[in-house]
């Protein structure tokens, strides 16, 4: 019989340590610079950029439009949302390959920035806005764009809204078209079928200076539950069913021929695609997928290309990585961790975004961020020179893109175009 000392197990159990430790030890995920990036930063140079700048990628820009119409089926509209594509000129862009006059807008001055660009786009709110801020979209309104008035519908998610917007359309001359906000499981607001959805219904029915435009229902928790037990198939199907529901009550109210009528509004990138039929929607919203941020790397969205960048120039590149007060700690840190060999400084930073190229770089956690000259590390393989640039994607477009001004259009290896974004608002 084998008899295993203690000081055997003890020395049999350091060693095991050991090989864990070991096997969690970090490998150099720096090398070569992407060839992609490489043509991207030589045409940045040649266009005279030297400061942080939002790239996208038209080439890749219109396979994402190609790929989201290409999924749609038949009878199927599509919206574009604003808030995620912020820009008049990249808004108009994906409106004319995508053969769509329909926008999703989000506050006041992007409403009146689109009533003035685009009078003819049908506007579908966002989100609801108070009586105020319509008010003030009607004061800021032009009478040479007072027609595009007639084309917004505006979003309603209680009875007291839909009260004060009556107000609001009897104050202006206006007949407002009134889209109801519909609860679907995201459970931020908005009607369900039952008493007061019915009593909004009546209201709009009877008032002369409201009709009813349509009801969205959005529901982009669907894509963050898990499928494990069939959690996402349940609420799926129970967001259609309370979709359903609500818009057996519409053909109560105004005819069961209303229905067919209705801009019957849902989704968004992440679930554009559970949408294979026109039976609950009659239009799908989606934007940020069309520039692919970190936050939609989803597998629903896998056949969709990245298409947005951050490039910003390198100000300061160091061979060694030293930290202040630290200094003694650096070569143990190195020996650790080759990922943080080298250090290069960027021209600004503190942006809600991952560096991508070149490969291994990642912002030091002892250093800590910064939105003046950002401290990103590397490994030993990390080749890049002052005035290079660094790259990066945004987890998100809707508030990253406003950071940059104009945006720079990549095509076919050069810089073809700068397109304006809209004014940071809420």
């Amino acid at each position: 019989m084998l008899r295993l000392s203690r000081r055997n197990l003890m020395i049999g159990g350091a060693g095991l340590a050991g090989v864990a430790i070991l096997m969690s030890k970090p490998g150099d995920e720096s090398g070569p610079r992407d060839p992609y990036f490489l043509a991207m930063q030589a045409a940045l140079a040649e266009a005279g950029i030297a400061s942080p700048t939002l790239v996208i990628d038209k080439t890749r820009l219109n396979a994402n439009i190609d790929t989201l119409m290409g999924h749609l089926p038949a009878g199927m509209a599509y919206r574009i949302v604003a808030k995620s594509l912020p820009s008049l000129n990249l808004i108009a862009h994906i409106r004319q390959r995508a053969g769509t006059n329909r926008l999703m807008t989000f506050n006041q001055p992007m409403l009146n920035a689109l009533s003035r660009a685009m009078p003819d786009a049908d506007q579908l709110l966002g989100k609801p806005l108070p009586a105020a801020s319509a008010h003030n979209y009607f004061t800021a309104l032009a009478p040479e764009d007072a027609p595009a008035a007639a084309n917004i519908q505006w979003l309603i998610d209680t009875p007291k809204r839909l009260d004060q917007y009556r107000e609001l359309a009897r104050s202006t001359g206006q007949t407002f078209r009134i889209n109801l906000e519909l609860d679907v499981g995201l459970h931020r607001g908005g009607f369900e079928a039952g008493e007061a959805f019915k009593a909004a219904l009546e209201t709009i029915r009877s008032a002369p200076e409201l009709s009813l435009s349509g009801l969205m229902g959005y529901e982009p928790h669907l894509a963050a539950l898990p499928e494990t037990l069939g959690w996402r198939e349940r609420a799926k199907s129970g967001a259609w069913r309370r979709y359903s529901e609500a818009l057996a009550q519409v053909a109560d109210v105004f005819g069961a021929d209303a229905v067919s009528g209705l801009v019957r509004n849902a989704a968004g990138s992440p679930t554009y695609r559970y949408y294979q039929d026109t039976d609950i929607a009659s239009e799908i919203s989606a934007g940020s997928c069309l520039v692919k941020p970190t936050h939609f790397d989803t597998p629903l969205l896998e056949p969709h290309q990245p298409a947005s960048f951050i490039a910003t120039p390198v100000i300061k590149t160091m061979d060694k990585t030293r930290l202040p007060g630290l200094e003694f700690a650096a070569d143990g840190q190195r020996t650790w961790d080759p990922n943080v060999s080298k250090t290069v400084f960027t021209y600004g930073g503190n942006w809600m975004a991952d560096p991508v190229d070149p490969p291994g770089l990642s912002y030091n956690k002892t250093f800590g961020r910064s939105s003046n000259q950002e401290m990103l590390t590397g490994g030993h393989n990390l080749v890049i020179a002052p005035d290079d640039f660094v790259f990066y994607r945004p987890h998100q477009s809707e508030a990253v893109f406003l950071q940059f001004g104009d945006i720079a259009v990549y095509e076919e290896g050069r810089i073809t175009q700068r397109w304006p974004v809209f004014e940071a608002s809420a």
